[in-house]
């Protein structure tokens, strides 16, 4: 009874700090560019150039340390770890209100990136101490959090660089993260009991050998990674996308609406679609969420009109809400506790991967066959994920179905 007390106080406590870096996170996307641009009388290819350099080294960085920060919060705890990610991040956030040049805010971005791990830290964190039974419902309501949070931020920090200027935003949304560190202070840390005989630790090697010898389970990660490319590959051109279909009046404002609708849509489903995979099966539900965007994208490539598009990115949202809290909720019921940090390491490292590959295969794929090929292609890629983890589920049915505690 004491466990399933805090864990419902720390569930609390962890969607608003994952609510304040979120939305902190996502608060400076807006003027990145405007604020390299602030450095001196460059062109605007030298400001695109360096926009994209800054906006990717982030993901590269978290591509390469998730693995490693969950490693060490198997080993030393998850709350140490994810105070540390915190204030790292708010440091780096608040040294980017000082820069001088472009080379500064680069390396400021790398070390955003490398403390980059806090909400999938915070997912293993709440995850290690929730029933099987209830993981998806937990998990997508903790997800929520930091969808509302990047729902807001760029919208705040449109707002606050316009009112404030660019150094006193960065200042604002570093002094944010530090309230994220000082909440999860306030949190209790401790694991659900496991199974006598279970290890309490693992090394690298026995974590990837329990993953290699589960041919599902290294299909649903790969999958994370197919998932962030489809829905990264529509990021560049949907403000392009968005003018074409409206005009230039206003594109600012609507584009932003048509990122939004996907979020609203996410927002609503994350937790339901949870829910439904705690009574059906994760891997059941994350097939139907992969079939449903798949099949939504397609139509992307044939609007002709703007309330179309918020339609589609509405529809999309919905079902791509689900997909995170099913497949943590299955790692959940998957992995021993001990190593489910290093685990969800990984998932996240590949998310971060599709990050990078995402937006750079939808540019290129505009730029070569134009907008309406992206959601084609976007399209085929979440229908084959879906086809290729139903055929791994019926072909190794006892994986599909199995879980350890």
């Amino acid at each position: 009874m004491e466990n399933q007390k805090y864990s419902k106080r720390n569930l609390g406590i962890m969607w608003f700090a994952n609510f304040f870096i979120s939305a902190c996170m996502t608060m400076v996307l807006p003027f990145l560019s405007l604020y390299i641009e602030s450095f001196g009388q460059y062109s605007p290819e030298f400001v695109q150039h360096w926009s994209g350099l800054c906006f990717s080294v982030t993901f590269v960085a978290a591509f390469l340390f998730s693995p490693i920060w969950g490693k060490i919060g198997d080993k030393f705890g998850r709350k140490t770890i994810l105070i540390i990610l915190a204030i790292g991040l708010g440091v780096s956030i608040f040294l980017m209100s000082f820069a001088n040049s472009v080379w500064e805010v680069f390396i400021l971005r790398f070390f955003t990136g490398f403390f980059t791990g806090f909400i999938p830290m915070s997912q293993a964190f709440i995850s290690t101490q929730t029933p099987k039974k209830i993981a998806g419902k937990v998990l997508g309501t903790l997800q929520t959090g930091s969808i509302t949070g990047a729902l807001i931020g760029p919208l705040l920090g449109g707002v606050l660089a316009d009112s404030f200027g660019y150094g006193a935003t960065f200042r604002f949304t570093s002094f944010a993260i530090f309230i994220s560190a000082i909440l999860v202070f306030t949190t209790k840390e401790f694991v659900l009991p496991v199974q006598k005989g279970t290890k309490s630790s693992y090394t690298s090697k026995e974590v990837l050998a329990y993953i290699l010898k589960n041919p599902v389970f290294i299909t649903v990660l790969l999958i994370s990674a197919f998932i962030q490319i489809a829905h990264f590959s529509i990021q560049p051109i949907l403000s392009l996308y968005v003018g074409e279909l409206h005009g230039p009046e206003n594109i600012a404002f609507f584009a932003g609406l048509a990122f939004s609708a996907a979020g609203l849509g996410n927002l609503l489903m994350a937790r339901k679609w949870g829910e439904m995979g705690d009574r059906s099966g994760h891997l059941k539900i994350l097939v139907i969420l992969l079939f449903i965007a798949g099949i939504i994208y397609f139509p992307g490539g044939f609007v002709n009109q703007y309330w179309q598009l918020l339609i589609i990115r509405f529809i999309l949202g919905v079902a791509i809400g689900g997909m995170i809290p099913v497949r943590i909720a299955y790692i959940r019921q998957e992995v021993p506790i001990a190593m489910q940090g290093e685990v969800m390491g990984y998932e996240t490292s590949l998310r971060f991967l599709g990050n990078i590959i995402g937006p750079a295969l939808g540019g290129v794929i505009a730029g070569n066959f134009g907008f309406s090929m992206v959601f084609f292609s976007t399209s085929f890629l979440l229908l084959a994920s879906g086809i290729f983890l139903f055929t791994m589920m019926h072909r190794h049915p006892k994986l599909a179905k199995h879980s350890i505690s």
